[in-house]
């Protein structure tokens, strides 16, 4: 079938077809850079691409659209990544002094493709200046109903966007703007929301993700990266020739310590020849091609699978004959001898997996790789774009504390090297993602599994995240049985995790500041931005999770406390140590009278009902249905609704339901010793120095009351 000709592209009355398209981006060295004349695509090689983004969606894309639409999209480009170009400002448009980043222009040019194609639909001139306001509307209206307003802005911003190019644009643009001195905002009618719209992973989710991920870097990581190292080590041994087969073979079998592979029976529909599965005992089958690397010869001969020749069948027959007459020489799997244990969900305790071969080594490289990634998603907060560009040698320390460093992109031009913190666990699935990857600067590339794939491992073309997590969710599900993990049912995607992590951290007492600096909210004055609060927000499938989790924080800090009691220790001091031990006394009491053990005497605490909020400077019994004594209730009013002592007008060393104990002390040590050192100040205000010196008396009353 002939195909039409596309008709000539038109020539710009503005720009030079030879002129470079990025001149206000930084630039890679030796990369060579688009110019404008090229109507098909501009590749973008000449900017350092994220890691997170595919070589091929690195692009604008004109094909497609007709010489008229062509030139116009190309112009709009042109002038998004050149704000500052001399024909741009000469032309009276001001689009400010930042370029366009590319994902934005690319996103651009997609929704004026979109909107050409609906233009052409309606029967609409391909000259701007003959619509009327009515026409242009009517793209919103079109998607009005199917998208949401955050969504919808966009595309109104492009239709503004062609009548603030007009002056630039061949042909002109729209003579009017449809909603004059209307910002895209108020026209889609986007409104904020309260909190964020990503949810948060749900709990069982959450708990059984983190604990695969986990397994599999701290517990399977070593047998996985075990058996990469045998299978490349047999690899590079491995020579592309077949020549002395049978003495080759004959040696081998001539030592009864080299064992002969087997399939497992996950890879037996993969690997079957056309020639049928071998007649040995059943519920085995020998890895011809493992066999064939163990002996030398490399897999891209395929000597043991193919070919007719009658050496290959008779040893063929020879390793056949030996298994009969010794079937403990199979090894299933055949590249580890030894795995390490788990339990499964039968409550048995077995290896993780049946045996590794080389299919086995591709799919739980991949896994761990995978594992990897959920586990610092999981527990870093970083964007699944700073997760991708952490690169190798990029943990250490900062600040004394462990820390990984990377790039962050997120309304940041200048693309600046961060650091976020980390845990030594997390600092861990970072070294074992370095180990996994083949990329030559990045951890999470792909995983290469033979010489033919460099491609692939070369670059991050391999590596999508969304498939990663949901593969890897997959792949422990099937593989349940023998590692006894299993991930129940549930939407999960890498920016899920972020969200989720801050959260649960946002439950700690003035956590807003750390979210806002891990989360890299921060903003030019302050340390968080109104995103935050967002992400920190109160999730209701966590709450009664977290309740409990709290309550029982709580009741092991009581049960401590009645422990030293049980023996005679002291409690701590202050008003409420006597109340306390009161309550501890009946319990005891009650559990003497009814004969019982110390379960009986714990059951007893915990159905006391003793209120007892834990801190750092102090423990306070405030009971909510008595608060009469609570110093932080004098003579201040509550606010509505609520209930429990005001922390921020806490007063340790003097409320009835304070209780200092011998771990608060270090912490009133210190306090006094800052106290100190600010009242040796010759230069105090005598107001000031009064204020401290009381200060300091409270102190000393409550580390008197203490040592005693």
């Amino acid at each position: 079938m002939t195909q039409p000709a596309l008709a000539a592209p038109l020539p710009s009355g503005r720009f030079a077809d030879t002129e470079p398209v990025l001149q206000s981006h930084p630039l890679l060295e030796g990369e060579i850079v688009t110019v404008f004349g090229r109507t098909d695509q501009w590749p973008f090689t000449a900017t350092r691409r994220p890691a997170n983004v595919n070589p091929s969606a690195w692009r604008a894309n004109f094909t497609g659209l007709d010489p008229v639409w062509n030139l116009r999209a190309r112009e709009c480009a042109m002038a998004l990544l050149n704000p500052a170009h001399p024909i741009v400002l000469a032309a009276g448009v001001n689009l400010g002094d930042k370029p366009a980043s590319c994902s934005t222009l690319f996103h651009h040019v997609e929704l004026l493709r979109r909107l050409a194609a609906w233009a052409t639909a309606k029967g609409l001139p391909p000259e701007l200046s003959r619509w009327s306001d009515d026409d242009a509307r009517g793209w919103i209206d079109h998607h009005r109903p199917n998208v949401a307003p955050s969504t919808l802005m966009p595309f109104i911003s492009v239709v503004k966007l062609l009548h603030q190019l007009g002056p630039l644009l061949t042909g002109g643009g729209l003579a009017t703007d449809p909603w004059p001195g209307r910002p895209a905002r108020n026209i889609a009618q986007y409104t904020n929301e309260p909190g964020l719209r990503t949810r948060n992973i749900a709990p069982p989710v959450w708990h059984a993700l983190v604990k695969a991920a986990w397994t599999y870097v701290d517990v399977l990581a070593p047998d996985i990266l075990a058996a990469r190292q045998r299978l490349a080590e047999l690899e590079s041994a491995a020579l592309p020739t077949s020549t002395g087969l049978e003495d080759r073979v004959a040696t081998y079998l001539a030592d009864p310590a080299n064992p002969i592979p087997l399939h497992i029976e996950r890879y037996l529909n993969h690997t079957r020849t056309r020639r049928g599965p071998s007649q040995v005992r059943p519920g085995t089958e020998i890895n011809w091609t493992l066999l064939g690397l163990m002996l030398g010869i490399s897999r891209s001969q395929r000597t043991m699978t193919s070919g007719n020749r009658k050496s290959v069948q008779r040893v063929r027959r020879h390793v056949e004959d030996a298994l009969r007459a010794d079937p403990a020489r199979g090894v299933t799997g055949g590249l580890l001898d030894r795995y390490a244990h788990v339990t499964r969900l039968d409550g048995s305790q077995g290896p993780w997996h049946p045996g590794l071969c080389p299919r086995g080594v591709l799919d739980e490289s991949t896994a761990l790789r995978a594992a990897c990634y959920c586990f610092v998603a999981a527990l870093s907060m970083m964007r699944d774009s700073e997760i991708r560009e952490i690169a190798r040698d990029a943990v250490g320390e900062f600040y004394g504390a462990p820390a990984v460093a990377s790039i962050k992109r997120k309304h940041d031009q200048n693309q600046p090297r961060e650091h976020w913190w980390i845990i030594d666990p997390v600092a861990q699935a970072i070294r074992v993602a370095e180990q996994l990857s083949d990329h030559p600067e990045l951890i999470f590339g792909s995983v290469n599994d033979r010489a033919g794939r460099l491609d692939l491992a070369t670059s991050d073309a391999g590596f999508r995240s969304g498939v990663v997590v949901t593969n890897f969710i997959d792949h422990v599900n099937e593989t349940s049985d023998s590692t006894g993990l299993i991930i129940p049912a549930g939407h999960v995607a890498p920016h899920m995790f972020r969200k989720t992590m801050a959260m649960l951290a946002g439950t700690e007492p003035s956590s807003e500041i750390a979210l806002g600096i891990q989360l890299k909210h921060a903003a030019v004055r302050a340390l968080a931005n109104r995103s935050t609060p967002g992400y920190a927000a109160s999730d209701n499938s966590w709450a009664v999770l977290l309740d409990t989790a709290l309550e029982e924080a709580r009741f092991t800090h009581l049960r401590e406390l009645y422990d030293e009691h049980q023996v005679g220790h002291s409690i701590g001091t202050g008003p409420a140590a006597e109340r306390l031990s009161s309550a501890f006394r009946a319990v005891q009491q009650t559990a003497l009278a009814r004969r019982g053990d110390a379960r009986t005497e714990y059951d007893l605490l915990r159905k006391a009902s003793i209120s007892l909020r834990f801190g750092k400077l102090n423990h306070c019994l405030f009971d909510d249905n008595s608060p009469a004594g609570a110093k932080c209730l004098e003579g201040t009013i509550v606010p509505p609704g609520h209930r429990g002592p005001m922390i921020d007008r806490c007063q340790p060393g003097r409320c009835a339901n304070s209780l200092i104990t011998d771990d608060h002390l270090p912490l009133w040590q210190s306090e006094r010793h800052n106290l100190l050192t600010l009242l040796d100040a010759p230069k105090l205000a005598s107001c000031r120095r009064a204020a401290l010196q009381q200060q300091l008396d409270d102190v000393e009353q409550v580390i008197a009351k203490a040592s005693a």
